[in-house]
């Protein structure tokens, strides 16, 4: 075990290109730190090096912790888990069906993504958004994805909401609250709630996005911050919760266990989504945690509660991949005894099942190396023992194998199976799309050209530049955004159409989004 932060330093300097953002990374095990250390700039303009003191934003890994003050509240009686969100949040829409608190934090209440929303209204990340702006987001959407307990789908309206259910029930900013609660009691001094998206801070990572050259420029970051992903921190401080979490002290064993209880969805099916922390599995261990994303900023808090162990690592590199790494950095601590080895299967191209609105494209690189493209978003894949396939990321069912007949089977989650067929040549665009088309749920309008192009407007804005639909077959289509930070791709289906071909309804799907209407204005 001496030896072990030699071969971390030796992986991470592997990782880091000269003169580039890098990675924190913290190790502990039964109370013990074994590394903690940074490889990489803080900031490429002042050569200031990262070292494990260094602050980020950590993103979605501050889920955990909104999820752990609302817990509090319920175990003094103060927060009904069962009760309707909306009793407690009369500013909601009505929706088809009641959503509970406890639905909110375990990501399965069936809410549309408020990012979504409001990126499907022309909005990106870079733009100056504040908290009132996304609360009206989701003031105004009366949509379901599904039913409330039936799926899980992640959703950053959830931690918005209980973000601000906690701090109607405590008097209290959600920051404070936590400060009180949580962050002084275990000597987590350097971690906060930042809600301002450009406010500096002494010792906090600079985010860079990198470049198809290899180069890299500065990430914009234009959305206020709460407790879907509001906290900055660093590894050291993470540690901290981390033991907290394995060896927790009895006041505050309950909350641990129930942070980590297993999620049951409606028809009996598992969910590997806890409350703002998820189970995996890594070649033979059971392992608990979260990862978190925002532009420039990428993080991973990974637990292995049976061995006592814990790997913090945060990145101000936007094309760094903290989930691997952390996983990397387990085989170095805990070798596996065996680990599955397949060269990648012969699937590159693209496919698709056009009934479940399903498009998922696949490239094969050397050895092992399988990238899959989904919603605009490019993920690798990497062998199981049976044959599957699974994504280098968290919060996201896929699993992938092949079918008969030269087909894939895509396992999406809740017992539901797709099989996939090869897409081939593209279909063209369906008749009579060419006019206005608005969403009551997003308060937007599209115009779609006859050439495919779309023009968005929405509550706030009108999108930079337009979209692009392409056809897939005779009812569907994809819409390819271009953004600042990333491209994505959504689905739009023709939903009905009259007697006399009049399209009267499209309904669009997006990575955190099912069904949305629209409907053909005069």
């Amino acid at each position: 075990m001496s030896t072990l932060p030699t071969r971390i330093d030796g992986h991470l300097a592997a990782l880091t290109r000269p003169q580039s953002p890098g990675h924190a990374v913290a190790v502990a095990r039964h109370g013990e730190l074994l590394y903690a250390s940074g490889h990489g700039l803080a900031s490429l303009e002042q050569r200031s090096g990262i070292g494990a003191e260094t602050l980020f934003r950590i993103a979605s890994v501050s889920k955990q912790f909104t999820v752990a003050a609302g817990l509090q509240l319920a175990a003094q009686g103060r927060l009904d888990l069962g009760a309707d969100a909306r009793g407690m949040l009369p500013e909601l829409a009505q929706l088809p069906q009641a959503v509970t608190v406890d639905q909110l934090m375990r990501n399965c209440s069936g809410l549309p993504d408020f990012l979504e929303l409001l990126r499907l209204g022309g909005v990106g990340l870079e733009h100056l958004t504040r908290r009132a702006s996304m609360a009206a987001a989701l003031a105004r959407n009366r949509h379901l994805n599904s039913a409330p307990g039936s799926r899980f789908l992640y959703c950053n309206s959830n931690y918005l909401l209980l973000g601000l259910l906690v701090e109607r029930l405590s008097g209290q900013s959600l920051g404070d609250y936590l400060q009180q609660a949580i962050f002084a009691p275990l000597g987590m001094a350097q971690t906060r709630m930042v809600v301002p998206c450009d406010l500096a801070l002494p010792g906090l990572a600079a985010p860079y996005l990198r470049q198809a050259d290899g180069g890299y420029r500065r990430a914009l970051h234009g959305f206020e911050h709460g407790g879907e992903g509001g906290l900055v921190s660093n590894v050291l401080d993470l540690t901290h919760w981390a033991q907290a979490l394995l060896a927790p002290p009895p006041e505050l064993a309950a909350l641990a266990e129930a942070l980590m209880a297993p999620t049951l969805l409606s028809g009996n099916q598992p969910a590997a989504y806890a409350r703002g922390l998820e189970h995996s599995q890594w070649r033979g261990h059971a392992c608990v945690g979260h990862g978190g994303l925002w532009p420039g900023y990428r993080s991973e808090f990974l637990l292995l509660p049976a061995e006592g162990l814990s790997i913090v690592v945060i990145s101000n590199d936007s094309g760094s991949n903290p989930y691997k790494l952390a996983r990397e950095l387990l085989d170095l601590v805990l070798p596996p005894a065996a680990m599955a080895k397949a060269a990648a299967p012969d699937w590159a191209g693209e496919w698709i099942n056009a009934e479940a609105g399903l498009l998922l494209g696949l490239q094969q690189g050397p050895g092992t190396h399988l990238t899959a493209q989904q919603w605009g978003l490019s993920f690798e894949l990497y062998p199981e023992a049976d044959g599957s396939w699974l994504p280098l990321r968290g919060a996201y069912e896929f699993r992938l194998r092949a079918g008969t007949g030269g087909t894939l089977l895509l396992d999406s989650g809740a017992g539901q199976q797709h099989q996939l067929q090869p897409l081939g040549q593209r279909a063209g665009l369906p008749a009579g799309l060419a006019g206005r088309w608005h969403c009551p749920d997003i308060a937007s309008t599209w115009q779609i050209a006859e050439d495919g192009s779309v023009t968005v407007e929405g509550p706030l804005m009108r999108s930079p530049q337009p979209w692009q639909l392409l056809g897939l077959s005779d009812t569907l289509m994809e819409l390819r955004a271009p953004g600042y930070w990333m491209s994505s791709s959504q689905l739009l289906r023709v939903a009905e159409r009259a007697a006399d071909g009049r399209i009267l309804g499209l309904s669009l799907d997006c990575s955190r989004i099912r069904g949305l209407r629209f409907s053909p204005l005069p």
